[in-house]
């Protein structure tokens, strides 16, 4: 099975610049676009809002007239659309289970809006098994112009970042671009370390080699499987989200693993997703570890 490309759109200039960017990665990849609209019957004393069926067909008419604008940037690009009743949460996060990517408008630089009010957006990366990428309203195709970066973000242990380096590695691969591969550190404290992690630090020669040798192992299979892929590997002391941060200007895609996890105050992500996702100069995926 081919899986789409799937943007999920509300109306919002944020989504419909997250459509545009869904049609131009669905069309490097080679890959069929679904449009998915979430949506509700909704009831309002004071303006006349029509019955169930004039909403839907209001609806339906709103997501064509989007999709025309895709279809006459992107002729060839097979689309398909479903408008589909329900909460929006569970539309989303149904509709990425059989995408290749989803991909939703944020607003960013403070509170996420359109999908993302309140704990949906939240919601939807912690319930999504497939990648969720965030594009804001001023994002054009200028920023995908030769010379930004594919930025990747990478921790722990090799298996810890496999599959967003993966992911990071077929976008590179895609849109002919390069990937950085970033690695942030910092000092903790000793007891931190495993026996077996300080005889492979005092192996490498310090802790910075380590580290550097640690970017580099998570890299090699990879770099195996793209050769085409020219990579830059930045090791670098500090705050992996400040550092992420630092380079996003330069980026035209932004790729961070999440491990989601829910507690007694609802749905949660790392805190180097959440900063990324309000701060980032650039679109960003979030990739679920396996």
């Amino acid at each position: 099975m081919t899986r789409p490309i799937t943007a999920g759109v509300d109306g919002t200039e944020e989504s419909l610049a997250g459509l545009a960017w869904a049609a131009r990665e669905a069309v490097r990849r080679g890959r069929p676009l679904r449009v998915v609209h979430a949506w509700r019957f909704q009831t309002h004393e004071a303006v006349d809002a029509g019955d169930a069926a004039t909403q839907e067909r209001w609806v339906r008419d709103a997501v064509t007239e989007s999709v025309r604008q895709v279809t006459g940037r992107h002729p060839a690009l097979a689309v398909t659309t479903d408008v589909l009743e329900g909460d929006a949460v569970e539309v989303l996060t149904g509709a990425a289970a059989d995408a290749e990517m989803l991909v939703l408008g944020s607003r960013g630089h403070g509170r996420i809006m359109g999908f993302l009010v309140g704990s949906v957006g939240q919601q939807v990366i912690v319930g999504a098994r497939r990648p969720v990428a965030f594009v804001r309203a001023e994002d054009t195709p200028s920023g995908e112009v030769a010379g930004r970066e594919i930025v990747v973000g990478q921790q722990g242990d090799p298996e810890d970042s496999a599959t967003a380096l993966e992911f990071a590695f077929e976008a590179a691969a895609a849109r002919g671009a390069t990937l950085r591969a970033v690695r942030a550190w910092t000092l903790p404290p000793m007891f931190a370390y495993s026996p077996d992690t300080l005889r492979l630090m005092d192996e490498a020669g310090g802790l910075e080699p380590y580290e550097r040798k640690s970017l580099s192992d998570a890299l090699a299979p990879l770099r195996e499987r793209y050769p085409q892929v020219r990579v830059v590997e930045q090791v670098e002391m500090g705050s992996a989200g400040q550092v992420l941060l630092s380079v996003s200007g330069t980026a035209q895609l932004m790729v961070v693993g999440r491990r989601a996890r829910r507690g007694a105050v609802g749905a949660r992500i790392g805190s180097v997703a959440h900063g990324v996702l309000h701060h980032a100069d650039c679109p960003v995926a979030v990739v679920p570890h396996d």
